[in-house]
Formats: structure tokens, C-alpha cells, sequence
């Protein structure tokens, strides 16, 4: 029962030899024409044993292999790990996890619903041979000349799921005794016997779905790239800038609150058309040492190999061998040029290129493949986007629009995979096997869209946030919420630079003006050149006299000097610093008009660094702390990672926040350090009210589906029974009133109205909720292209006292806080924060800030 995988249940890269269509077909039933085929034979040393699930081959193989792959496509799932275990974090007195706030409406979401027979069942059975055949491949094939016995059915050696139920035979312990013959011509019987049913609600009926619905995808003629699917004959080239957009899909079915539902989101994959053979020529032509430079360019890569479609991980390079190194085979030795011309026929042009290499996976290891992987530069292709093409704005825009795409679109793709789904015979005779059939029609679901709020600036006034979710234009006659006369404040520039930045700091003056607000003339420092040192210095000369605060010039963007300055400012000297990049102030004709609206964003960074507050919601309830939490791994040592917590001061008394960051390495638990960092930040929210937060509401972003098992089982108990302690040793014997909320931006949930975007505040929170979770959706943020993308939120502690609806509108309003943008985010307004300064340490200056920075948003 417990033999099933936690994904497709396919080896990466585990074959042994290839099929012919009839043989392709055993384990799931009816016969598919469009099986896919299975990886070449593993070489020790040699070119197989890809970094992914088995995937197509583009090449015709030997069409009458009798060798069974032990890691087929075909519902191999033994040895296996299973799926964590759900975790079931809904409270048990939760009378109802749905709100009432707000103005309902109905929506459209990405799921089709899983109709099924009333007596879909999936019945198990034990399968013994006798006499026993070891070899699981072996038994696969015996067991497949029944196959018409079973219906739809997946078979991992030892345990059978299929539809069919088959009546308990008198005075026998099996249903089923068949008889077949080996290829020695041997009779070996097939013995079955009943091992009980999977409940409909069990993990283990959804992930056999999951693998039918795999199944199916292949008759679509879709290739699998990694995880998921795509269409590499829709392929839509951008020959300006060699790369290749495969559109696809990325799929799952899982048991919603009363339904089984399939959620379908459109994907894309970027397929570089360069080879890694051009990044080894470039690499020479404009690096001294240029075998430094090529390992730095391809280690941690992905790389796709045409020959047989799969995608491998570049751990290292191996410049000692060449495609004229040999290696053992069953036929004895043979070179790399000798392996591909007889295999794939094709000839590799350059005898002196290194080899790539790629280690095995721990599931290759689980698999037995543990020998390293060698692939030819020339054809191996690269993926996915390097920095500097991320950097390219051009590239960017080219992608996104085909990458983007607006509800309507997204709704017609949408139909047509459904179609597509359906309308093929292999799928349809694969549905039909296991009596499954899909709704054509996206789900409907009721919603609600939350009240505005109110967005407060100084003097009482207010703007009432509309569907744009944008108040950016009302700064232009508002004064600020809270501000903070800049009196001392030093500006250092290179001297090359100083009128750019002499025109643009009166820009700054004007727009604080017009916002009520004083801010002297600056006093500047000239630095002769743009050396790190330079600018050190001139921090260390600025700091010893006392300034509020210190804005830095640079040419453009340089992670080395934005990261030396950094340091100084925020490790060495704790003092408030705004980096600006000359490019982004000087005046140019194309932006002349828009100087003026990025002096008020310095402007509202500035005043937010020094404690002031750009502008406020109401909040109804007093004495509540909001904290966010976020993990950032380090660009320097990949084993180190930085954990952030951001808290509020109670945001109706006090526009004060509390900030710190430690760091932890990989795999080490965090409920110690974010234990002390909720201590340390309750020590100085007592040090300014002289008493502890009434409610404390925790968002922790961060955290993957197969780490809330973790979560919930540690960090919360531990952070629960230690904040206990404090609130008791203060005389608060009910303990502390915490909501512990998991945060989650990157899913695959989308929903529209009407074809559009829904409204900022339109919140979910029944039919595509989990019924193992106290969850819902909302969509805060406004987008102007694409569709926008919900959040997730996962409610696993609660004991504040209060219901669904409240806790939903605390979320919306703390959206609408960020300080670095004058509009709502996807995220509470904490999680943003926690997330910039665990990425500012990680990034740049990779140790603990000073102190003194603590209750200031420095990071912003």
C-alpha cells in the first residue's frame, strides 16, 4: 500500500533497453499509440541516465529489445517513496472557514471537475509467481498478457491497482490463478490475491490519477521536460535572441473540498538554441583563462540533450577528457565519437572539446545508477535564462508577450487542453479503462470582494482605494502620514557627477515641499573617482559627523560597490542610506517629465528609513503585532541561508518596526532562532508600550508544500510554548493569542470574472480549498498585463479569537503598507519586508546588521 511515488512514479534516467508499442503499453491498460519510448541503454561513464523523468526519445532504437526498463513510464512505482503525509492543520472546532464580508461574485477558476462513476473504486491486489520471477520487468511483462482481465490497472512488481473487482474464489486465497508461459517456454502461474481497497479520499487513489493523468497527456503527443509537459511543436521561436518558447501545461489532481478537481495552468519553457560548445568558444575567445570562466558559466545548469530529449544538472567539467575517450560497454570499449555515431548517427565535429558531467540524482543513487554522467558540449543545449538576459529588456518584452497572457486567452488555452485531453484515442480509450471522465467546463465558484480601504495621509485626510489599488498620484498634494524633518543629511557623489546630482536633490526639495515636508540642502562629498575605497572613506568622514541620513551615488548598478557601501552602512557605521544610480536621476530627453515623480519615491523611501510612515490604514484593533518571517538562501555559500522577521509596534499607536536576521545553515531547524527573534521582538514592543501585544498574527513565508509537515509539527509548537512562557512570566496566565498563517505566492490557482482580472480583494475560500486546511485565496494586488496570480493562505494555528472573516480583512489591509510602493502587494506588507532585508543580507552583505538599526526599515 505504501509503493507509490511521489510524482509521475517514472525513473529519471533508469533504462535498459527500449519497446516496441505493444510491450509500451503494459501497466496501465488499454494499448496507447502514443507511448512514449524508453531511455537508451546505461553506460558506466557513458551519455545516459538523464536528470529527469523519462521523457520521449526524438530517435528511432532497437524496435526488438526483450529488455524491460526497470524505470518505464509505465506506472513503475515500486521501491518508491511515498507523498509526505497530509498534513491536517485545520482546527478541529472550526465551525466554518468561509467569510461574509464584502460584495459577492462569481468567478471562473483554472480546475475542470473529475466526474466519476458512483462506483469508482480502486481495489488492490498482491501478485505472487510461482515458480518466483525475480526480475520486476520480468513480471511486468507475464502479468501484461492478461491485461485485458483488469481494465485500466498499474502494476510495480508486486502490488496491482486497478478497477476491476474480482469475486473471492471458494476454498482459494487467490481471485485470480493464470497460467503463461516464459520465453523458455516454461509455465509460470500468475497468482492474485485481494489486499483490500483505497478510499476515495485516500493520497494514494489521488496520485494513481495523477499518473493516469500523465499518461494521458503522452497520447497528446506532449514531451516531458523536468516535471512537466510541454509542446515542442507549438514551439515559438525568437530568432533575434536564439531562444525557444515551448508552451505546456503543468497539471495535478487532487481531492478539493467536495470534489476531485484537476487544476490546469499554461507554462512555458525557455529553450536557449545555443549550444554549450558556443559558450566554450566564447568562453576562449574572451577569457585568459578560459577554462575558469566556462565552469563558471555552466556549473549549476541545466542542459537538454536533443538525441533523446532529457534535461541533466552540470555539476563540473572534465577538461582531461575528450569525445575520444573510451569507456566500457557490454560490446567492449568504445569512444564517445564511435557511441553516437552508431547510436544516434551523429557525427560529433570537434575531437578536443572536454566533457560535461553530471552527477546522479539520489534517485538515480535509489535506482542503482551511481556512476557520473559524461555529455558532449555540442549537444547539450542550455535553458532557462541567464542574469544578463534577465537584465536584456528587449528579450524580456519579447517573452512576455507570449508569455503573458491576458484571461480571456488563457481561458481559450484552457479549453482546448481540455479538448485536446479528450479528443485523443489513446486518452480517451486510457479514460475509458479506468472510468474516469473530465467535465468540459472550467469550475465556478462563489467569492467575495472585501470593502476598499481607507489610505490615510497627514493632516486627516484620506484616499479611498479604488480598483487601480494605486495612490501614487495622491502624493502630489498630501503631506505625508508621519515625516521627519531632514535637517543633516550628506550627499556622496563622484565629482564627474555632481550636477546630475545637485539638479536632482532639488527635485528632492521640491517634492518634499509640495508634501509639507522640510528637508534642508544637503552638504556634499566629491569623490574623485568611484573606487570602493573612495566611497568608504567618504561613509566613515559623513558618519563621524552625525547625519540623519546618507545618499550615495553611483554610476550604475555594480553588486560589488552597492554591496561594499552596504557593509559600511548597515554593519560598520548603523547609519540610514538611499543608493541611487546616476542613471536612473540624471535627466534624459525620453524621461525629462518623470524626474519629479522619482525624487517623491526617493523622498518616501527616505522618510520611511528614519522612522516616518508615508501613510496608514485604519485598523480596528489595538495591541496587535504583525510579524513576517522569510528565508533567502546565500549567493555565496549555497549551504548558508538567512532567516528575516519584520514586526509591527502596534501600527494604530506607533509607526515603529522591529527587524532582525539570523543566520542558519542547510537543513538546520529554525524554530530556536525564531523563538529568540519573537522574543527580541516582544523585548522592545514592552520597552515602547510597557506591556506585551494583545494578538500577535504570524505570516511566514517561505515554506514549500513538503516543509509544512515540519512546520506545523515544530516551529509553531515550539514558538507557541515559548511565547507562552514569556506571557505567563507576565502574569498573562491564558498564554499568548497567536494566528500562525503559511504564505504561499508561487501556485498554480487562477480565477477571473467575467473574463477579466478580479477586483484587489477578491477572496476564495470554499470548493478550491483543501478540506485539510483552514485556507483561502486572495487577490490584493491590480496588474496591468497578464493574469494576476492569488495568494495562498494556510491558517494552521489560531487561537486570537477570531473568525475567517476578520482574519481574511486583516490580511487585505496589511497589504496596503509596503513603503518601497504606493499600492497593494500579493503579500502582507511584513512578508515583503522580511523577504527584502533576509535578501539584502544574503545577497550583499552576508553577516548579522548592527543593532542600532533594528527599528528603522533600513533595508528598504
Amino acid at each position: 500500500m505504501n509503493n507509490l511515488p511521489s510524482n509521475s512514479g517514472v525513473s529519471r534516467g533508469r533504462g535498459r533497453g527500449s519497446k516496441n508499442n505493444k510491450e509500451q503499453t503494459r501497466g496501465l491498460g488499454a494499448p496507447l499509440d502514443q507511448a512514449a519510448q524508453l531511455p537508451e541503454t546505461k553506460l558506466v561513464g557513458g551519455p545516459s541516465g538523464g536528470q529527469q523523468e523519462t521523457i520521449k526519445e526524438s530517435v528511432p532504437t532497437n524496435q526488438g529489445s526483450a529488455d524491460i526498463a526497470e524505470g518505464d513510464p509505465r506506472g513503475s512505482v515500486r521501491g518508491r517513496r511515498l507523498i509526505t503525509d497530509i498534513v491536517r492543520s485545520r482546527p478541529s472546532g472550526l465551525v466554518t472557514k468561509s467569510g461574509t464580508s464584502g460584495k459577492r461574485v462569481a468567478v471562473q477558476c483554472n480546475y475542470f471537475k473529475l466526474l466519476k462513476r458512483p462506483n469508482w473504486t480502486l481495489y488492490v491486489y498482491r501478485v505472487d509467481f510461482s515458480p518466483d520471477v525475480d526480475n520486476t520487468s520480468l513480471r511486468r511483462g507475464l502479468l501484461s498478457e492478461h491485461r485485458n482481465k483488469f481494465g485500466g490497472y498499474i502494476f510495480d512488481g508486486t502490488v496491482l491497482f486497478c478497477t476491476t473487482k474480482f469475486p473471492d474464489v471458494p476454498n482459494s486465497p487467490y481471485v485470480l490463478d493464470l497460467l503463461t508461459k516464459s520465453r523458455a517456454g516454461e509455465n509460470i502461474r500468475v497468482l492474485v490475491k485481494s489486499a483490500g481497497i483505497v478510499d476515495i479520499a485516500d493520497a494514494q487513489q489521488v496520485q494513481v490519477l495523477n499518473l493516469i493523468l500523465r499518461r494521458a497527456m503522452e497520447c497528446m503527443k506532449l514531451q516531458l521536460v523536468s516535471r512537466n509537459y510541454f509542446d515542442p511543436q507549438a514551439k515559438i521561436v525568437l530568432d533575434n535572441f536564439r531562444i525557444e518558447l515551448w508552451p505546456g501545461y503543468t497539471t495535478s489532481i487532487r481531492q478539493h473540498e467536495s470534489d476531485l478537481l484537476l487544476c490546469a495552468e499554461i507554462a512555458h519553457k525557455v529553450m536557449r538554441t545555443d549550444t554549450l560548445y558556443h559558450i566554450l568558444s566564447k568562453s576562449i575567445r574572451e577569457s585568459d583563462d578560459y577554462q575558469d570562466a566556462f565552469k563558471r558559466e555552466v556549473i549549476g545548469m541545466i542542459v537538454l540533450t536533443d538525441y533523446n530529449n532529457k534535461t541533466y544538472r552540470i555539476d563540473d567539467v572534465d577538461f582531461a577528457s575528450t569525445p575520444m575517450t573510451k569507456f566500457d560497454t557490454k560490446d567492449g570499449e568504445t569512444s564517445f565519437v564511435e557511441y553516437y555515431k552508431k547510436r544516434y548517427n551523429i557525427s560529433i565535429r570537434d575531437f578536443k572539446q572536454p566533457l560535461l558531467v553530471s552527477r546522479p540524482t539520489e534517485k538515480n543513487i535509489r535506482g542503482g545508477v551511481d556512476q557520473l554522467i559524461k555529455l558532449i558540449p555540442e549537444l547539450a543545449r542550455a535553458t532557462g535564462l541567464t542574469d544578463q538576459m534577465r537584465s536584456d529588456f528587449r528579450l524580456m518584452k519579447a517573452m512576455s508577450e507570449h508569455t503573458r497572457m491576458t484571461p480571456d486567452r488563457r481561458i481559450d488555452r484552457l479549453r482546448v487542453f481540455n479538448q485536446r485531453l479528450q479528443g485523443s484515442a489513446g486518452s480517451q480509450e486510457l479514460f475509458q479503462s479506468w472510468n474516469m471522465r473530465l467535465d468540459q467546463t472550467l469550475v465556478e465558484i462563489p467569492a467575495r470582494v472585501l470593502p476598499p480601504q481607507k489610505i490615510l495621509f497627514g493632516n486627516q485626510s484620506f484616499y479611498l482605494c479604488d480598483n487601480r489599488a494605486d495612490w501614487t498620484f495622491e502624493f502630489r498634494n498630501r503631506s505625508m502620514f508621519t515625516q521627519v524633518a531632514i535637517k543633516r543629511w550628506y550627499v556622496i557623489t563622484p565629482r564627474r557627477s555632481l550636477r546630475e546630482t545637485q539638479e536632482f536633490v532639488k527635485l528632492v526639495i521640491k517634492a518634499a515641499n509640495n508634501m509639507k515636508m522640510h528637508v534642508a540642502e544637503p552638504r556634499y562629498d566629491e569623490l574623485p573617482d568611484d573606487r570602493n575605497a573612495n566611497y568608504s572613506q567618504s561613509i566613515d568622514n559623513c558618519s563621524a559627523k552625525d547625519p540623519q541620513m546618507i545618499m550615495i551615488v553611483i554610476k550604475t548598478q555594480n553588486e560589488e560597490k552597492y554591496s561594499c557601501i552596504k557593509k559600511r552602512t548597515c554593519v560598520d557605521r548603523a547609519m540610514p542610506s538611499q543608493v541611487v544610480t546616476l542613471r536612473t536621476i540624471a535627466p534624459r530627453p525620453d524621461k525629462a517629465s518623470g524626474l519629479l515623480s522619482i525624487a517623491t519615491k526617493v523622498l518616501i523611501q527616505m522618510n520611511a528609513k528614519l522612522m516616518g510612515a508615508p501613510w496608514m490604514i485604519q485598523m480596528p484593533l489595538n495591541g496587535l503585532m504583525t510579524v513576517g518571517f522569510d528565508v533567502c538562501h546565500s549567493s555565496k555559500n549555497k549551504n548558508k541561508s538567512y532567516g528575516a522577521l519584520v514586526a509591527t509596534m502596534d501600527i494604530n499607536t506607533s509607526t515603529r518596526y522591529y527587524s532582525s536576521v539570523t543566520e542558519h545553515m542547510k537543513g538546520q531547524e529554525l524554530s530556536d532562532q525564531m523563538s529568540l527573534n519573537m522574543t527580541c521582538a516582544l523585548k522592545a514592543y514592552r520597552e515602547h508600550h510597557g506591556t506585551l501585544p494583545e494578538r500577535i498574527l504570524f505570516y511566514r513565508d517561505g515554506v514549500g508544500e513538503g516543509q509544512l509537515y515540519q512546520v506545523f509539527n515544530t516551529e509553531v509548537k515550539f514558538l507557541k510554548d515559548q511565547l507562552d512562557k514569556i506571557y505567563k512570566s507576565a502574569g498573562k496566565e491564558e498564554g499568548c493569542r497567536l494566528a500562525f498563517i503559511v504564505v504561499a505566492k508561487r501556485i498554480n490557482t487562477r480565477y477571473f470574472v467575467n473574463k477579466r482580472n478580479p477586483e484587489p480583494g477578491t477572496v476564495v475560500d470554499d470548493i478550491i480549498t483543501l478540506p485539510e486546511y483552514y485556507d483561502f485565496f486572495l487577490v490584493s494586488q491590480c496588474v496591468k498585463q497578464g493574469t494576476v496570480s492569488p495568494t495562498h493562505y494556510n491558517v494552521i494555528h489560531d487561537n486570537m479569537g477570531m473568525n475567517a472573516d476578520k482574519i481574511q480583512m486583516l490580511t487585505f489591509k496589511m497589504t496596503h503598507l509596503y513603503y518601497n510602493w504606493s499600492g497593494t502587494l500579493r503579500v502582507p506588507a511584513v512578508c515583503q519586508y522580511a523577504h527584502k532585508l533576509a535578501f539584502l543580507i544574503a545577497e550583499s552583505i552576508h553577516r548579522a546588521p548592527a543593532s542600532g538599526l533594528e527599528n528603522q526599515l533600513y533595508f528598504l
